[in-house]
């Protein structure tokens, strides 16, 4: 599956995805840290690339229609994360991928272990 890493994913978000053998690319690596939502938005569709973000501006349907794209994915943490959150985070979106599709789709996925 292709994805696209928000910067706020960091390194750690980049090295879980690469480790479940996913092509993905990030916004920084692409050079477009501090763009535009809407300019984001709108590589990832190009791309064809599900968006994973934690910023909360994507989960506005009327704003960033996900029927237009591959998919969103935003990430719910908590205030002040611990490393292992955004690790848990990941793993439960992987869980939702292997039985549903995201594309066209918003999830919202909270913090917290997965349990299936």
């Amino acid at each position: 599956m292709r994805f696209k890493l928000d910067e706020n994913l960091g390194r750690q978000g980049l090295v879980a995805f690469e480790a479940e053998g996913h092509d993905v690319s990030t916004i920084h690596l692409q050079g477009l840290d501090g763009s535009p939502d809407a300019l984001v938005y709108d590589v990832c569709r190009v791309e064809g690339r599900v968006l994973v973000t934690l910023d909360l501006d994507f989960a506005n349907p009327l704003v960033f229609d996900p029927r237009r794209t591959s998919g969103v994915a935003v990430l719910r943490l908590s205030r002040s994360p611990v490393p292992s959150e955004l690790a848990d985070a990941v793993a439960l979106l992987f869980v939702a991928l292997s039985v549903n599709t995201i594309a066209g789709s918003l999830w919202g996925l909270p913090s917290g272990r997965p349990t299936c």
